[in-house]
């Protein structure tokens, strides 16, 4: 297979793959379709879910609502099936074949061959995919016109919440880690390190990141995306090494530095994908921020086009401009986080914005 060897050749391939980034996913009204008393149409939207499952507090369950909420607004069938293990994949994407499902999403880099595959065999059925584009086998991009990338420029936000987490150590160390090294993971680590690097630059210190070296693009991992304990172990090593706010990049696996800090009693968590102060509600009390990825509104308006017959499939990607990612609210620490500090972080994102600041990463489109 050539996700095998894929990561090695993503970077160069992602680049020319995203020259064309579709809209800002937006929030739709609520119409009260679905259990509300809207039509319901003759539309069948699916899911499958990368290992991490559904309640991964994560980009798993954020495209499960973005679902979801397809259903209940627009009327749809839906179906959701939840891998397990890598293996689950290709099984999973062809049962829903199989249904009928004029739409199937897969969530998550790794179901890039599963749903690629899929693409190919069946030209009358629509796909779309999270965290990834579609590729050939020396890694040069592919376009499929009945599937569709949705994809994030992460390190923008991910950049932001570094350098919160910067401005808020007062150890002066931070750390981050991953699951699996992955573009989609890498991407908040690059972005993360370079806003530790822009606080230094800053203020004149010398904050210390543990977990990553951008430059080299190696770091630390789990391995997975299940394990927890394998995350509490990892902070635990990160806290000894004095680090007092993480950034887990790793579903449900960061739960377990969630946990680390907690028994620390002095540490903050970055959260990803979505809000962990809602998600996460067991640590909210210990989270900073999180790098948002509105992973759910990008899902319902791929399906909400297809249900119109508007289904395209340049890639969407969303970025710091078009809303499609941020940081969520420092919400219990907002009044711990020093005013000048929230200025300048709302500077550095017009920055972004407007082009004067460019953050970059080998796996951004």
């Amino acid at each position: 297979m050539k996700m095998t060897t894929r990561a090695a050749g993503l970077a160069a391939a992602a680049a020319l793959a995203l020259a064309a980034c579709g809209a800002a996913p937006e929030e739709a009204p609520a119409t009260g379709g679905g259990d509300e008393g809207g039509a319901t149409t003759d539309f069948t939207g699916c899911m499958v879910s990368d290992s991490g499952g559904f309640e991964d507090k994560s980009f798993n369950q954020s495209g499960a609502e973005g679902l979801d909420r397809a259903a209940q607004e627009l009327g749809i069938e839906e179906v959701k099936v939840e891998s397990s293990a890598v293996t689950d994949f290709t099984p999973n994407v062809d049962s829903l074949v199989q249904q009928g499902c004029n739409l199937v999403v897969g969530v998550g880099f790794l179901l890039e061959d599963p749903i690629q595959a899929a693409a190919e065999a069946n030209t009358d059925i629509q796909f779309a995919l999270v965290d990834s584009g579609f590729s050939a086998e020396d890694f040069s991009p592919v376009t499929l016109e009945n599937a569709k990338p949705l994809l994030f420029n992460t390190q923008e936000a991910a950049f932001l919440a570094g350098y919160v987490a910067a401005g808020m150590s007062k150890t002066g160390t931070v750390a981050t880690f991953g699951g699996i090294q992955l573009p989609s993971v890498s991407i908040f680590m690059d972005g993360f390190v370079d806003g530790v690097a822009q606080y230094n630059t800053d203020s004149g210190t010398a904050v210390t990141v543990l977990g990553w070296d951008k430059e080299a693009q190696t770091g630390s991992f789990t391995g997975d995306f299940e394990n927890q304990a394998n995350g509490q172990n990892l902070a635990n090593g990160f806290i000894q090494q004095g680090a007092d706010v993480i950034m887990p990049v790793a579903g449900p696996v960061g739960l377990g530095a969630a946990a680390a800090a907690r028994a620390a009693g002095d540490v903050m968590i970055v959260g990803v994908d979505a809000d962990w102060y809602d998600t996460a509600p067991d640590y909210s009390d210990l989270v900073l921020t999180s790098v948002v990825k509105e992973i759910g509104n990008a899902v319902f308006d791929t399906v909400e086009g297809a249900v119109e017959g508007e289904f395209a499939s340049d890639p969407y990607v969303g970025t710091l401009e078009n809303g499609g990612i941020d940081i969520a609210p420092f919400h219990d620490f907002d009044a711990q986080v020093p005013e000048d500090l929230k200025t300048r972080v709302d500077e550095l994102r017009e920055a972004i914005i407007s082009g004067e600041l460019m953050v970059e990463s080998p796996s951004a489109s």
